[in-house]
């Protein structure tokens, strides 16, 4: 990896530390809509994976797991998202990454972009939908109106069915389960995005690549 892009990645971790932090407060503050926070209640038996969670990498011997609670949103996450696509690239075939939705109420269009990725994972296009929300995020992000005519055109662009998408946007059972990956996530503490675990440890957001690349490997050699 040439320096520039290590010096890219390092102060893009940087700022998904900021982000996190600011992302907490937006959780536990009222939003400019009055909701108050999350109107969702934290799971009795919190589990950092289910079998219904998004994959990301699916080794044949996974020797770990690492899970990130995150929000399409978040400038965070969207920060963190090369350094993830990175450790993806070079430990996809020992790690499990999985990505679990954790929209925060501050974000005007963060939960229906977690609808969004749902509706595509109904049609096997969840990582595709994930690529295409945080590479764009710049583009939609922190708006205040409502994105769903842009979140459907990435859907056209990526082949789906519109038929099916439009009436997986709409279930109710969509808008369930992200609602069950945030009940998960506030049951095992997490208060703000990106929120990663190691093997069901929750852990501080490195603040480096190479610091997230030595955390993983110790896991590996140990």
């Amino acid at each position: 990896m040439s320096k520039l892009k290590r010096n890219l990645i390092a102060a893009a971790v940087l700022l998904a530390g900021f982000a996190a932090a600011f992302g907490s407060y937006l959780l536990l503050a009222p939003d400019s809509r009055g909701s108050g926070g999350l109107d969702v209640q934290p799971a009795a038996e919190a589990m950092p994976v289910r079998g219904d969670s998004h994959r990301l990498t699916a080794p044949k011997k996974s020797e770990l797991t690492i899970v990130e609670f995150l929000d399409f949103e978040c400038e965070g996450c969207g920060a963190m998202y090369p350094v993830v696509e990175k450790l993806r690239e070079e430990y996809g075939d020992r790690v499990t990454f999985v990505a679990r939705y954790f929209p925060m109420p501050g974000h005007r269009n963060g939960e229906l972009a977690a609808r969004t990725a749902q509706a595509a994972a109904q049609q096997g296009e969840f990582e595709a939908m994930y690529n295409r929300l945080f590479t764009t995020q710049e583009e939609w992000g922190e708006s205040q109106e409502s994105k769903q005519d842009v979140f459907r055109g990435y859907a056209k662009e990526l082949g789906l069915d519109m038929r099916k998408f439009d009436a997986a946007l709409a279930d109710p059972d969509v808008a369930t389960r992200v609602r069950n990956d945030q009940s998960d996530g506030l049951g095992l503490g997490v208060q703000g995005t990106p929120t990663f675990f190691l093997d069901g440890t929750k852990i501080a957001t490195p603040t480096s690549y190479e610091a997230f690349k030595a955390l993983i490997h110790a896991r590996l050699s140990g």
